[in-house]
């Protein structure tokens, strides 16, 4: 097959044209490396090599970029990844971003555990939830959760006091407190428990 053209693409990307058909959108710095010029010949191994060379790289160019941001899990990463390259090459550099220690899904787990039991004060189950859509095992994200998860009633205290006691004083605000829980994975028992507890002892003040 003869190289008939080569055009520059949005987003640092080079068409390559085969026989005057587009055979491919590759990595134009994978392309200039590769030293492919107008006029060469390349065959179907060729072709097949430059494109999974083009693939690694814009997969190693966007697990950094991506991880300059924030953290992520090694799935999260790879599923970004992948819309951009490849889901083989994605895979493969989200494994080379672990090796490098950039990639930390037990630190991740932990943090984001914190954040969201901590500071968001959601209900261990929505946090576990939320870290199993991160990609994190089961098992860590049960692990984690259990270990900083504080008591319902700790947390629903904390909330009623801090967020919500605005809201307590009529039914029609007790209701939306009530769903706003529920929305943050409280159970609807504990919920009604930390509500009565919390009213009463309001009203003994």
């Amino acid at each position: 097959m003869l190289v008939t053209a080569l055009e520059p693409r949005r987003k640092r990307l080079t068409a390559l044209f085969l026989d005057g058909e587009l055979a491919a959108k590759l990595d134009s710095e994978t392309l200039l490396q590769s030293g492919l010029r107008i006029g060469m010949e390349l065959d179907d191994e060729e072709l097949y090599r430059l494109i999974q060379r083009s693939d690694a790289h814009r997969a190693q160019e966007k697990a950094l970029y991506l991880l300059e941001h924030r953290s992520h899990s090694k799935k999260e990463l790879a599923d970004k990844i992948s819309r951009t390259a490849g889901r083989e090459a994605a895979e493969r550099a989200a494994e080379r971003m672990e090796e490098l220690g950039l990639v930390n899904d037990a630190q991740y787990a932990r943090n984001l555990a914190e954040e969201l039991l901590q500071r968001k004060r959601f209900a261990a189950r929505r946090a576990e939830y939320e870290l199993l859509q991160k990609g994190i095992d089961r098992a860590l994200a049960q692990e984690m959760v259990e270990e900083l998860a504080p008591e319902p009633e700790e947390s629903l205290r904390f909330l009623l006091e801090r967020k919500y006691q605005r809201s307590l004083s009529d039914e029609k605000g007790r209701r939306r407190v009530f769903a706003a829980l529920q929305r943050l994975g409280y159970s609807g028992e504990d919920i009604r428990t930390a509500l009565r507890d919390y009213i009463d002892y309001e009203n003994e003040d």
